[in-house]
């Protein structure tokens, strides 16, 4: 069976970055289950992955704009330092959940000086193009049940107790 919308597919992988750096890996944990063409994964690897079958292996570099999209410097920040008043722990790096027009978004901090906040709105990995090493392991119709809450479930997918 080959990997289409709609298919569950249970995959095993490592993401490193430029460098050859490890971000993410399920080595050693257990695999990756998705509902593909569902936007469960970014778009690069999932257009890599359409039309594969059990068993393949790929190794597939996916730009910035099929990932996490170019880095925006408007999405970083200076905010008001009094609008952490309530945060005792503040401190570069830390991440934070703002409010946003488009609904909550997870910010870092860049920079803190005495009148400001600097947050950084991009994605961590935004502007980056990632390696992926993808393997197989199991490819098989969703069932109406995944379909409706939009992922997989099972081993590798999401557990309803």
């Amino acid at each position: 069976m080959k990997i289409a919308k709609n298919h569950v597919v249970v995959i095993e992988y490592t993401l490193t970055d430029p460098a050859g750096n490890v971000i993410d890996s399920s080595r050693g944990r257990s695999p990756l289950a998705y509902i593909h063409g569902i936007g469960n994964l970014v778009p690069g690897l999932e257009r890599a992955l359409e039309g594969q079958a059990v068993g393949a292996e790929i190794s597939v570099t996916v730009p910035p704009q099929e990932a996490y999209g170019p880095r925006d410097e408007s999405l970083v920040q200076p905010v008001p330092r009094e609008k952490f008043a309530g945060l005792p722990d503040l401190k570069v790096g830390k991440q934070l959940q703002a409010q946003t027009e488009v609904g909550p978004r997870i910010v870092k901090v860049v920079e803190i000086t005495d009148d400001a906040v600097t947050i950084d709105a991009n994605h961590e990995l935004a502007g980056m193009p990632l390696h992926f090493e993808v393997t197989i392991l199991e490819v098989r119709p969703a069932t109406p049940e995944e379909l409706s809450h939009g992922h997989a479930h099972g081993p590798g997918g999401h557990e309803h107790g």
